[in-house]
């Protein structure tokens, strides 16, 4: 059956009342929450009767499109640019934090389709598996490795606090595996997690294996062919071809100047880049970077 809009106001505003979270009201409605919560911003301000009878006034006659004037579309460019394509969330994060200018995301998009051609990175209900859980940091810390040619890349992630960290060596063994165990673990997971996850890879057998469990109480291997497990490390690992490495090769002798540019990136990463699981915030963003 379908409702007015007037009818999904007043719904909206009774779950809203009771309790219900703005995203749950959303997906309950069919809406998108940056409506859900304008609703709601205007019925605490005016009231739901006298909201109801604006809305329905406004609704009168033909609608003007709200217009956003040419210097905050090329500030919504820039951020996007500069932020490495990054999503819309953030160029929202960026917009107020730098220029005190608020857009809605769904107005974002608008301006970014102007220039851009946007497409969706995820398709809907793909079934992705069952994933490591952690409800605090140190709980679970995924591993895995990218190839670069002649040099190697290992990275891991702590799942909650989305803390990482990247070693690069000239061969993917276990040696240099066990090498980046020590590091990562030392430097930046305070030495010893719950559970240490990692695929089957070459590179975390042998010295790997030996040395894993003075820094975890247990290890998972991820099943073959089931990125889904893996699904943080993976992100992570996108994240550092896109905004660090790319997808070229480099040459052993050029490691020197790639470590370079790994620690300038997760100094970035760490201190400035927002995270949408955390709220928009930058992993260490209460700490000095």
């Amino acid at each position: 059956m379908d409702m007015t809009n007037s009818t999904l106001i007043t719904i909206c505003w009774e779950l809203y009342e009771q309790g219900v979270s703005k995203a749950r009201i959303a997906r309950q409605l069919g809406k998108h929450r940056e409506t859900v919560i304008f609703w709601i911003r205007n019925i605490e301000q005016y009231g739901l009767l006298r909201y109801l009878d604006r809305y329905t006034q406004a609704k009168k006659g033909e609608r003007k499109r709200r217009q956003v004037n040419p210097i905050t579309k090329r500030l919504v460019w820039e951020i996007r640019e500069r932020e490495y394509d990054c999503c819309g969330q953030k160029i929202q994060y960026f917009l107020e934090r730098e220029h005190g200018v608020h857009l809605s995301v769904p107005k974002i998009y608008e301006i970014l389709a102007e220039k851009y051609v946007i497409r969706s990175k995820w398709k809907k209900n793909k079934a992705r598996g069952k994933l490591p859980e952690a409800v605090k940091p140190r709980e679970v810390v995924q591993m895995d490795s990218i190839d670069f040619g002649g040099i190697y890349a290992f990275t891991a992630i702590d799942i909650f606090s989305k803390e990482a960290d990247i070693f690069l060596a000239p061969a993917l063994n276990a040696h240099y595996g066990c090498q980046f165990l020590s590091q990562s673990m030392t430097r930046r997971f305070g030495g010893h997690v719950a559970l240490i996850q990692t695929d089957g890879g070459p590179e975390f057998k042998a010295d790997f294996m030996a040395s894993v469990h003075r820094f975890c109480d247990a290890l998972r291997v991820s099943r073959p062919y089931k990125k889904n497990e893996q699904a943080y490390i993976e992100s992570f690992n996108r994240t550092v071809r896109k905004e660090c490495l790319g997808w070229q090769t480099y040459r052993v002798d050029q490691l020197s100047e790639c470590t370079a540019l790994v620690e300038d990136f997760l100094n970035r990463y760490h201190y400035h880049r927002p995270h949408i699981s955390l709220a928009m915030r930058p992993p260490l963003s209460n700490k000095t970077g």
